[in-house]
């Protein structure tokens, strides 16, 4: 039977391929002072739409929100807090991250700076909160959930997941278009 937590851990496994990427574009900026703006538009693109909407949606919306309604040891509710405290402290970051890219694209020079720290610090973030999810956390709360209430989980996780590439790009249509146009998803 393949776990919800699966399928998380799994998505782990893709953000971890980024945080190289982010390492060595801070190193390459601090070192030339010059930002590549088209490559901070694609980081933040995949972290905001892949890591936080697709990846911590799952996470806050269906997970979660399934386990608030149990009875939580307090160490896997303090756990809990701490992760939702990661997802903000994340979206925060990638905000500061558009906002200095933004400013260096309208000629504020010095915003190579904010770029580099928003990288080092989502650098940092991302290896230490997976690493706790991993070890510390998706095991342990399965335990909460029945076999049955595990497999709703992950069918509830596709739909989630069916449902982001319809939202991604309807917002491509409304930034182009102006037009919002409906999202029709089939359910499973």
């Amino acid at each position: 039977m393949v776990e919800p937590i699966g399928l998380l851990m799994w998505e782990h496994r893709l953000i971890e391929k980024i945080v190289p990427s982010m390492t060595a574009e801070a190193d390459r900026i601090a070192k030339t002072e010059k930002v590549d703006t088209g490559y901070i538009e694609k980081v933040v693109d995949f972290l905001r739409i892949y890591a936080d909407k697709t990846h911590h949606g799952k996470e806050e919306d269906i997970l979660f929100a399934k386990l608030e309604s149990r009875k939580l040891l307090p160490a896997h509710e303090r756990v809990m807090e701490e992760l939702i405290q990661e997802h903000t402290v994340a979206r925060s970051r990638v905000k500061g991250l558009v906002e200095a890219n933004t400013g260096y694209m309208g000629g504020d020079g010095g915003q190579w700076r904010v770029v580099v720290d928003h990288l080092r610090g989502l650098a940092d973030l991302y290896p230490r909160h997976i690493e706790k999810e991993d070890k510390s956390f998706f095991l342990p709360v399965m335990d909460y959930f029945s076999i049955e209430e595990r497999n709703d989980m992950l069918a509830e996780f596709e739909r989630f997941d069916m449902a982001m590439i319809h939202w991604k790009y309807q917002q491509v249509i409304k930034n182009l278009t102006g037009e919002i146009v409906p999202i029709r998803i089939q359910p499973i």
